[in-house]
């Protein structure tokens, strides 16, 4: 499984206290280790049994975490430097999957002398550039040292295609959560990733029911879904198919989200037609209110944390962007009428903000597109009703 695993070459002396810090954490956790790979190969491999029988392994982009004062960088950054190899013209890396998801990629910093990690989503960093370092503060080791587990929200560089990303901190006595952790947040957005990180009882042991066909602890019943026939599989083992599959656990994410707001808006006295649509590059949904023409509704979810005047914050843009043109990463005015924040990150509920596309500020660098920092504040409306009319008023529908 592993014959094609690009790997690098690197210095045992180095590297072997970022391996000890691993197998000290899972032998502390009472897991066997079964396989070890070798310090002076990168990204380091190894393989165990919890002390509940379960087998597990992870591959491990690790890179020594330190507080190093640098010139002209704060007083209170620390850091660990992303490199394996030596500077080539071409210094694109992809970070390795197990397609088969058996292994869990992690991403990480490890500090062996005050004992923590920090982990960055291997997904959202995949590709990556070599000798290039990821910053992280005083605060959040501190915070990572207190409390054993910490996730937090960190702005990257200007360019970046995501620039918010959530990071995770732990101490030893959290490295197998970690791995819990990355295996159930594998191509989830940095909003949801956060939300799963403050809540360890989704993703700890015992969280997933085992696939066993028999009623997990705490669940009174199985009921037997025509589609769990058809696919010739068990209600949990539908469930843990899709927390297992990256894409697939993301686009059931987006329908959940989409199919509250179709619930949502189907209940407002007025609408006579509210239909998802399913079509690649289109609006989620086609409103008409009392009879008037259809308004076309983008659904977009919030990140976990909010801005500093209390607002919630929306990464507005498309996953991708045509070569030829960055620009067509962002949205244009007319590409849909209205949009609908959905704040689940932030409250854990289903409610939604509504405000009209033209009505969101300008890109900066972009004409004709909206910018990508967008605010949950308080020109959204939480009366969808209001949305709806003021839409009318501006000549919106089609």
């Amino acid at each position: 499984m592993l014959a094609d695993f690009p790997s690098y070459r690197v210095q045992p002396a180095a590297r072997k206290p970022l391996l000890e810090f691993v197998t000290r954490s899972l032998e502390a956790a009472r897991c066997r280790i079964i396989k070890l790979s070798s310090p002076n190969i990168a990204p380091f491999v190894v393989s165990w049994e919890t002390a509940a029988g379960e087998r597990m392994g992870a591959v491990l982009y690790a890179f020594l975490a330190t507080r190093t004062p640098t010139k002209n960088r704060p007083s209170d950054e620390r850091s660990f430097q992303i490199k394996y190899g030596g500077k080539a013209d071409d210094n694109t890396h992809n970070i390795w999957q197990d397609p088969f998801g058996l292994y869990t990629t992690l991403f990480l910093g490890i500090d062996p002398e005050e004992g923590f990690f920090v982990a960055a989503d291997p997904v959202l960093h995949s590709p990556t550039k070599f000798f290039i370092r990821l910053e992280f503060k005083d605060e959040h080791a501190k915070a990572i040292k207190a409390k054993r587990w910490f996730a937090w929200e960190r702005d990257r560089r200007s360019g970046d295609d995501h620039p918010i990303e959530t990071l995770v901190g732990g101490t030893s006595e959290s490295f197998l959560d970690l791995v819990r952790f990355e295996r159930s947040a594998l191509g989830l957005p940095p909003g949801d990733r956060q939300l799963l990180a403050e809540h360890p009882e989704m993703f700890a042991v015992g969280a997933m029911p085992a696939t066993t066909g028999a009623p997990h602890i705490g669940v009174n019943v199985v009921l037997e879904h025509p589609l769990a026939a058809e696919l010739g599989l068990s209600a949990v083992e539908v469930m843990e198919l899709i927390a297992g599959a990256r894409r697939l656990k993301m686009a059931v994410r987006g329908w959940v989200a989409e199919h509250h707001l179709v619930d949502t808006l189907s209940k407002i006295p007025g609408v006579t037609r509210c239909e998802r649509l399913d079509h690649e590059g289109s609006p989620d949904v086609l409103l008409s209110y009392k009879g008037g023409p259809a308004l076309s509704i983008e659904c977009k979810n919030v990140l976990r944390k909010l801005a500093s005047d209390g607002s919630a914050r929306i990464d507005f843009q498309r996953t991708r962007a045509s070569k030829a043109d960055p620009c067509s990463r962002y949205y244009s005015p007319s590409d849909f009428d209205l949009v609908a924040g959905c704040l689940h990150a932030v409250t854990e509920k289903w409610e939604f903000r509504y405000i009209l596309s033209q009505e969101l500020p300008a890109h900066c660098k972009c004409p004709g597109k909206l910018t990508n920092n967008v605010r949950v504040d308080g020109t959204w409306r939480v009366d969808p009703a209001e949305a709806f009319v003021y839409a009318y008023h501006q000549g919106l529908g089609c």
